[in-house]
């Protein structure tokens, strides 16, 4: 095949999984001061699903496009002005977000400090299944709850991408920490250092906890969890509303309260990516990849993915 083109996976339009196609297309050329990574795993998120059904980010898309912002590989190529990366060097990266970064394609162009070098110990799939996610936990507990030493942190849907690595993070700097999730997630969750489980299916979660000082909402507006979480924070704590940011029934609940809030949107950060496969390859933080699927497979991967039944994560692997 010409090295001008490469596979990868398209939408002509928004939709349903089915509106995914796998194909070939030109590749990429780095400008100055960008890498041409060679894209070995990439990772799927629920923001790919939500665009791909024309939600999300999707406004801020334009067709056809070619979804995916987590990507491991290898750099192949540097253009002009770039001093902190080589050709061979395995990064990874959460590169462009929101704006379209082409994670589904063997081929992907970014700025180069928007790439950190991958964990060691990790494969690529492994490492594909970080970024968003991590980012997501990180800017969270990190840049905006500032969470410390003896303070008490509730993850909800903590056995997903960014739950199970917000436990973590949260455990990593010494909080005290509440997770709800399915009971059959529960010994894992423990494993990985939450101090609480709570099955939300069988008992409110208001009911099962003390007041904490930090929510890290990952579910927002369903069954009322955004709101209910009010009720069991701290007057002065604060609530981090993520999928759908902070609603003004949240916001006039949790003003009544004293309580703060904070929406949440994840920026490409490289520096904390660096931070995170430190952690990573300390063995102080691992990553769940519950199944992997070849690139042309993308469209059953969205389908598995949008049951919102998966542990950790889910990953196309481009390069095999």
């Amino acid at each position: 095949m010409s090295e001008q083109t490469m596979r990868a996976v398209t939408i002509e339009e928004f939709g349903g999984p089915h509106v995914l196609t796998a194909g070939r297309v030109a590749r990429p050329e780095p400008l100055p001061t960008e890498v041409l990574v060679r894209v070995h795993a990439a990772g799927i998120n629920p923001v790919d699903w939500k665009t791909r059904a024309g939600h999300g980010m999707a406004g801020l898309q334009t067709l056809p496009l070619i979804l995916g912002w987590d990507v491991s590989g290898v750099v192949e190529e540097v253009g002009f002005g770039v001093t902190t990366l080589v050709p061979g060097d395995e990064v990874y990266a959460m590169p462009w977000f929101p704006r379209p970064a082409g994670g589904y394609a063997e081929f992907v162009t970014a700025p180069s400090r928007q790439f950190a070098r991958k964990p060691a110990s990790l494969s690529h799939v492994e490492a594909a299944a970080l970024p968003l996610a991590a980012l997501t936990a990180w800017q969270a507990l990190v840049d905006t709850a500032r969470v410390t030493t003896g303070q008490r942190v509730l993850v909800h849907a903590a056995a997903g991408g960014v739950g199970h690595l917000a436990v973590q993070f949260a455990k990593h700097l010494g909080a005290e920490v509440i997770a709800t999730a399915r009971e059959p997630r529960h010994t894992w969750l423990k494993e990985l250092g939450a101090d609480e489980t709570i099955d939300y299916t069988r008992q409110r979660f208001e009911e099962a906890t003390g007041k904490v000082d930090v929510v890290i909402d990952l579910v927002g507006a369903a069954d009322g969890t955004d709101v209910r979480s009010v009720s069991v924070t701290r007057r002065g704590g604060l609530v981090i509303s993520i999928p759908g940011g902070v609603s003004g029934t949240l916001a006039a609940a949790a003003g009544q309260a004293g309580v703060r809030t904070s929406p949440l949107l994840v920026e490409p950060d490289a520096a904390a990516l660096t931070t995170v496969a430190g952690l990573v390859d300390s063995g102080a933080v691992r990553v769940e990849v519950e199944r992997t699927f070849a690139l042309e497979q993308a469209a059953e991967a969205h389908r598995l993915g949008e049951t919102n039944r998966t542990r950790g994560k889910l990953v196309l692997e481009v390069t095999r």
